[in-house]
């Protein structure tokens, strides 16, 4: 069992794998899409879509432009809007990563990259003359977010439908010895639906956050909660970290059962009567919604004049903590 499954699965990504191959190539042949190899092309450049940096965590496109010794102009496709194949194309990134769609993102911790510049160099295989180079600068004037939550409550379990009553007996329909059909048996009720459970309460979250001094200060933060850390690298020109710890949601009500339906009277003379219904069962009550979870913050007196750049939200926690005290570099 276990190894179909594994053929199942392998199947199912080569599946996935031909059909994008397919579509490229569909493309190509409605004429959405051209293929490079057998073009004529002089030139190549290559640039960051709508701006020049990425942040930790952050996604951005690179466009690459092509001209032809007539003067025309072809871009790749995605943000290039255009129709250059970027499986035409290869990338070789340093800091940074590059998807096979020209995605350039960064990792989230900016330990990885702090200090350095990422790049990418962007050749063509079917054009080995063609090579252009891109430094990306990396920055840290973004509004960094560091989400935590409580638990969902868990939902109420739906009610079970009560069942139908049985038709009644079929009486006589001869005039010389009618007989009265049977009566229908009630429905029975539904069962009430559960309660769903409350969700908990955010975890509490420790925030420390220290200041990287010089022409463009920065702010080094660490934030910690159930052992973990997370760290952020804010430029407070223009940058910000919000800290968010959320209760879970109340879980959702369970839903009353239907009533069964009344069983028919049996035919006769007179006919029997039909069952009541009977009566559905009552919704339950939604889960509350968790508190917002404690979250203390002990910045370096040197932060001081950034500290409007950390914000923090935890609603219907306790009011959040402040506390001034030597905080050394992070890292």
């Amino acid at each position: 069992m276990v190894r179909a499954r594994a053929v199942r699965r392998w199947a199912a990504i080569l599946v996935s794998l031909l059909a994008l191959a397919g579509c490229s190539n569909l493309r190509v042949k409605m004429g959405s899409r051209v293929l490079i190899a057998p073009l004529p092309i002089a030139s190549m450049q290559a640039s960051m879509y709508n701006h020049p940096g990425v942040g930790p965590g952050e996604h951005k496109s690179l466009v690459v432009t092509f001209t032809q010794p007539d003067g025309t102009v072809l871009t790749t496709e995605g943000k290039g809007k255009g129709k250059i194949l970027w499986r035409d194309i290869l990338v070789t990134p340093a800091v940074v990563t590059v998807n096979h769609k020209g995605v350039v993102s960064l990792p989230s911790d900016p330990r990885v990259s702090d200090g350095k510049t990422g790049h990418v160099i962007i050749t063509v295989p079917s054009h080995p003359d063609l090579k252009a180079e891109v430094d990306i600068p990396l920055r840290y004037n973004y509004a960094f977010v560091a989400s935590y939550s409580g638990f969902d409550g868990t939902k109420g379990t739906d009610g079970t439908d009560g069942s139908d009553g049985m038709s009644g007996s079929i009486g006589s329909f001869d005039p010389q010895n009618p007989s009265a059909g049977g009566n229908g048996s009630n429905g029975s009720n539904g069962s009430d639906g559960g309660n769903g459970g409350d969700g908990s309460d955010g975890p509490a979250v420790q925030v420390r956050a220290t200041l990287r001094a010089g022409s463009s200060p920065l702010l080094e933060i660490g934030v910690a909660t159930g052992g973990q850390q997370r760290y952020f690298l804010v430029d407070p020109n223009g940058g910000s970290l919000t800290v968010l710890s959320h209760g879970g949601s109340g879980g959702r009500k369970g839903t009353g059962g239907r009533g069964g339906h009344g069983g028919s009277g049996g035919a006769g003379i007179p006919p029997g009567s039909s069952g009541s219904d009977g009566s559905s069962g009552s919704d339950g009550r939604a889960g509350s919604d968790g508190r917002g979870g404690s979250i203390s913050v002990t910045y370096d007196p040197a932060v001081k004049p950034y500290l409007a750049a950390i914000k923090t939200s935890n609603p219907g926690g306790p009011v959040p903590s402040f506390k001034e005290a030597s905080v050394p570099a992070l890292w």
